[in-house]
């Protein structure tokens, strides 16, 4: 069974991590995943009763967390934080406390300046204890409350023992600044989460608010009602500069729609009576009236949204790494504090100054810049990719791109348009020309459904030549067409068509290009027709841009070898191999692997299934079709090679930004450290270490959403 839950209210990454740990060992739990992100939990396994199961996960909650709350997972409107309860009260209540507190120590840092102004020590050392127990009451009752759960190793806890313990050594002004700054440091790391969140979610949820209903049993009178009341069929109007709400075709007007929201495709496409419109999309210039295809819940949009927070939800290798990290890490900062506060004190007797040193370490140990830094730049490099039209199945999909060495690419559709397209014509002699041997294949093959007879009658209507349709023809598995053109016999196909009909002078040597199409009249070759799909506009330029990033690009066809060879020497492909079957294909992506490493296939997601799966990471090109979607690590919404770039070069970065992350805040708790025990560095840098590195890992991490 799979299950969705939210768990709200739950904003610490390091608790998140606990209770994640504690629901995997839960019975009947295969695997649960939490995203600090979205506050969703992604729940597999087998368990009787589901009502029970949110029991106990409440109760676990509860042992680690208070106020978090597990609900059903539903949807709400756009804009709307789903994890996340905004207590307006609470908020104004705790900067108006801070407010104070910042007071209070200015007025203290002035009399160190002007120390005539100073209170009385008398009236001061209340004033003290006053501020210090009204900061930090909600850190000690967090700390108790959960002393008594068994949870002592957290942030509350920590922070506690270290200003109650400068206290004891009188260091009394300290505690209170430490306490105020830690509080500072936490109201602004919270709200950086919130806003980082809020910013990610704001650029991939495209859903609408409102939807404008044609209600033809009223003359056509519009209704504006919420996107989910919606049926399939109805008529909805779009007017210039809004956002296609539903998926659906157009009934009546023309536009030009902007697709870059959801394909990051930037140029505008017509629109017309007939055209199918994904949700997302801006309707640009024209009023337009669609009919509703598909309910909110199975448009793009949706489809968009769901790809993005579970995705959101399956950890990369580093996430997992750095939960364990924490784990260990902090008991042993906690470990080293006792010995710091215990051992050299002893030998020195200076008990407040190492005890001082100790109290700053406990500060320093919390782990929640580590935790929180790492899933929040994936989930920021998830949301870029998205606006960017490419949808991921989780961090290990970017994990695994950010080490691709080799990209093997399916020729047709992929590299090339998928649209076959008349190249060239050729004649027998002079007395014919390309106009009559274009003419009478298109007059035999106008019957036919073939991608490639079609391509030939298309050519025929916009050369606006003239042709009879053939009612007497007989297609050939394999071979071609034969019919009659004004009483003679034609015959269209390849040189086995020839061949059974005793045709000898068509040329020896095949067309080094393309797929030929022999022309034969009155069993006379009159000329041959090579057709051709030729590359995308933007498949050289997104080449090369791999290969000067050292990618091995390889191309995978089951065309011949000089059609294959022809499309690598126009778009730059360093490796061909042609005339593959579509079992060969797995087998050429596995020798790739092991010859450079790490493998990505890109495809078409339907027909290349067995390849996707066996890559290390597949991707498929297209629309976002649900097959597509399931075979798939990677989804290209647009059909565009510069997305395969974009992607590898975007995982490159998010994983590097990780890194920057978890090295940035490792490497200022141990420098604090070692200037804790040297005697350089206070409590008040301790704090920094904690809250300041986490609040600048966060801003660090939500670069990764604005990067082009």
């Amino acid at each position: 069974m799979v299950e969705t839950l939210l768990l709200k209210n739950l904003n610490c990454a390091n608790c998140a991590a606990k209770i994640e740990d504690k629901i995997r060992k839960m019975d009947g739990v295969q695997s649960a995943d939490f995203s600090i992100a979205t506050h969703k939990l992604n729940l597999t396994g087998e368990w009787a009763d589901r009502e029970q199961l949110k029991t106990d996960i409440q109760a676990i909650c509860d042992s680690i967390e208070d106020g978090v709350t597990v609900a059903d997972y539903e949807r709400s409107a756009k804009g709307v934080d789903e994890g996340h309860h905004d207590d307006h009260g609470s908020e104004g209540l705790t900067i108006a406390v801070i407010a104070a507190g910042t007071l209070f120590m200015l007025y203290e840092a002035l009399t160190i300046v002007v120390p005539s102004i100073s209170m009385p020590e008398a009236i001061e050392t209340p004033i003290y204890y006053l501020a210090y127990i009204v900061l930090a009451y909600p850190v000690l009752k967090t700390a108790f409350r959960n002393i008594l759960k068994g949870q002592i190793f957290d942030e509350n806890f920590l922070m506690s023992i270290a200003t109650l313990g400068a206290i004891a050594i009188d260091a009394l002004p300290e505690a209170v600044g430490v306490v105020l700054f830690y509080r500072i440091g936490e109201f602004f790391e919270h709200k950086a989460t919130e806003r980082s969140r809020q910013e990610i979610m704001g650029a991939i949820d495209m859903r609408p608010q409102e939807v404008r209903v044609v209600d033809e049993c009223c003359g056509g009178h519009i209704v504006v009602m919420e996107p989910e009341k919606v049926e399939v069929g109805w008529t909805i109007e779009v007017r210039p500069g809004d956002l296609i709400p539903l998926d659906g075709t157009v009934l009546s007007g023309t536009t030009r729609v902007n697709t870059a929201p959801v394909t990051g495709e930037p140029v505008p496409v017509k629109a017309e009576p007939g055209t199918e419109l994904l949700s997302g999309c801006i309707n640009e210039s024209g009023r337009i009236t669609m009919r509703v295809d598909k309910p909110i819940g199975e448009s793009m949009v949706t489809k968009i949204l769901d790809a993005v927070e579970n995705a959101a939800s399956s950890k990369p290798r580093i996430d997992r790494f750095i939960t364990r990290f924490a784990r260990v890490y902090t008991p042993i900062v906690v470990a080293l504090a006792a010995i710091i506060g215990v051992v050299p004190s002893l030998i020195t007797g200076d008990w407040n100054t190492w005890i001082y040193t100790a109290l700053t370490f406990l500060v320093i140990s919390c782990p929640c810049a580590l935790v929180l830094s790492v899933p929040l730049a994936f989930f920021a490099g998830i949301g870029n990719a998205s606006k960017h039209g490419i949808l991921l199945k989780g961090g290990r999909v970017l994990e695994a791109l950010a080490s691709v060495k080799a990209v093997a690419l399916d020729k047709t559709g992929t590299i090339t348009s998928g649209e076959f397209k008349v190249h060239s014509v050729e004649t027998a002699h002079s007395g014919i020309s390309e106009s009559d041997v274009l003419g009478v294949a298109a007059s035999i093959e106008s019957v036919s459904t073939h991608p490639i007879a079609q391509s030939i009658v298309t050519a025929a209507a916009k050369g606006n030549i003239t042709f009879t349709v053939s009612d007497t023809v007989q297609e050939l598995a394999g071979e071609g067409i034969v019919g009659k053109v004004e009483e003679q016999q034609v015959l269209v196909g390849n040189r086995r068509l020839l061949n059974r009909y005793d045709v000898k002078d068509y040329p020896i040597e095949a067309s080094p290009y393309g797929t030929e199409v022999l022309v034969a009249v009155a069993n006379r070759y009159v000329g041959r027709i090579v057709i051709s799909d030729d590359p995308r506009s933007d498949s050289a330029e997104a080449i090369k841009k791999l290969n000067v990033n050292g990618i091995k690009t390889i191309m995978l066809t089951g065309d011949a070898p000089a059609s294959a060879n022809y499309i690598a020497e126009q778009t730059g492909v360093s490796e061909v191999h042609a005339s593959l079957l579509p079992q060969d294909k797995l087998s050429v992506v596995q020798s790739t692997r092991a010859a450079y490493g790490p493998t990505m296939f890109v495809g078409d997601g339907i027909n290349d299934a067995p390849v996707l799966a066996g890559a290390d990471v597949g991707a498929a090109m297209g629309s976002g079709a649900d097959a597509a979607i399931e075979a798939s690590d990677v989804v290209f919404l647009r059909s565009s090679l510069n997305a395969v770039a974009h992607i590898i070069d975007l995982a490159k970065a998010t994983l590097s930004v990780a890194w920057q992350n978890v090295v940035f805040a490792i490497a200022v708790k141990v420098i604090i450290m070692i200037l804790g025990v040297m005697g350089y560095a206070s409590m008040w840098w301790a704090v920094f270490g904690d809250t300041g590195v986490s609040i600048l890992c966060i801003l660090n991490s939500i670069r990764i959403l604005n990067r082009q």
